[in-house]
């Protein structure tokens, strides 16, 4: 029987590629992990910032504390079963009235995982709307796999290479509009994207990607994995260790090795590199 989501929940995951929303913590909860982030952004401003937002969970006990929440961790069980792993998270920030964006594309394109079988929680800790660039889905695109990505490197998309899925019918895609507090649940191959803030306030989202089922390897880097639940059947890992305080000296060069390592990863092939 499933730990938090529906059966009918499930049946959407599997048909359309996604769900949302999903209650995870209150409007204060969410206020105080936001608070939480940005007196880290404060004090360490060159290990936290638009260029530096890969795996913070690494350092950061509060980012720590929402990778193993248990309203997280029991319904991404619910997809993919007990025995989970984490690969590492990104903080998508989008400042007030800043024209940055995500262009449509597919997560698993770059990332070196097989099979495509993980899932990645995208939980808002402000509000995510229209008008500040709320994600948006195109339903059932994961059914059609990896479809061919061009890289563009516009200087205002959020992605590493400014990847970019060609011939995208928008007019099938669905906004996931979430309260502070609330997520989203995606499939690896799902196709989706989000515009600039317009609004006058910061939009924070955390995307834990990905959870792992012990079935998936990487076949492009190091395979450095965050044990999170049930069994550790993840044999050719390096594994990773939670931080016991903020910027714990080893969980600062654990970052950086995983930072290095996924860099490598993400833009192998491209024809350039940037600094996230």
């Amino acid at each position: 029987m499933p730990k938090v989501l529906t059966q009918q929940q499930i049946n959407q995951y599997h048909k359309q590629g996604f769900i949302s929303p999903i209650d995870v913590l209150s409007e204060d909860e969410a206020l105080s992990y936001k608070e939480r982030l940005e007196a880290a952004e404060r004090e360490y401003p060159d290990d936290f910032n638009l260029e530096n937002r890969n795996n913070a969970h690494l350092s950061l006990t509060c980012l720590d504390e929402l990778v193993h929440h248990p309203v997280i961790v029991d319904a991404v069980e619910d997809l993919i079963g007990p025995d989970i792993s984490l690969c590492a998270s990104v903080l998508f920030i989008k400042e007030l009235e800043s024209a940055g964006f995500v262009s449509w594309h597919q997560d698993a394109t770059y990332m070196g995982f097989i099979p495509h079988d993980f899932v990645t929680p995208w939980l808002a800790l402000t509000p995510s709307n229209r008008v500040n660039g709320c994600m948006s889905m195109i339903p059932g695109s994961h059914i059609d796999h990896i479809r061919k990505h061009s890289d563009t490197f516009d200087e205002d998309n959020i992605l590493t290479r400014g990847q970019v899925v060609c011939d995208v019918d928008e007019s099938n895609a669905v906004d996931l509009i979430l309260r502070a507090g609330q997520m989203s649940l995606h499939h690896a191959e799902v196709i989706h994207g989000s515009q600039p803030n317009l609004s006058d306030e910061r939009r924070i989202g955390f995307a834990i990607q990905s959870y792992m089922p012990p079935n998936v390897r990487q076949t492009a880097g190091k395979d450095y994995r965050l044990h999170i639940r049930g069994n550790n059947y993840f044999e050719n890992n390096i594994e990773l260790r939670r931080p016991q305080f903020d910027m714990e000296k080893r969980s600062v060069a654990d970052r950086k090795a995983v930072n290095a390592n996924m860099a490598d990863i993400l833009y192998r092939g491209a024809k350039k590199k940037r600094a996230y």
